[in-house]
């Protein structure tokens, strides 16, 4: 019975994975024009979604009780500035993760 469970589940997650990558091809066509709009989402979302987790990570972030929010700056900093330094998100965030942790764990 637990077997059957996952599968279903497996099943399920797949197909959803599947026709959430199909949909644009079907609705867009592959000779069509992409709208202009979609274009703009897609250069625009990216920078929201960004913008809304760092609102999302430190809204209960408390300055006035120790540590006085400094894990949090300190590893913004670094994603900041490795950011600017190299480019890449990807090592941006996962040094900015790292870091983090390291500092709510060994040091805070």
């Amino acid at each position: 019975m637990h077997d059957l469970h996952s599968m279903v589940i497996i099943a399920v997650v797949a197909t959803v994975t599947m026709l959430l990558r199909f949909i644009p091809f079907a609705v867009f066509g592959r000779n069509k024009r992409t709208p202009d709009y979609i274009t703009y989402i897609s250069s625009v979302l990216p920078y929201a979604i960004m913008g809304m987790l760092v609102v999302y990570c430190v809204k209960d972030v408390s300055i006035t009780a120790a540590p006085h929010g400094l894990p949090e700056l300190i590893s913004g900093a670094v994603v900041v500035g490795l950011h600017l330094w190299k480019r890449n998100t990807l090592v941006s965030i996962v040094a900015g993760t790292v870091v983090y942790m390291l500092l709510i764990q060994c040091v805070f």
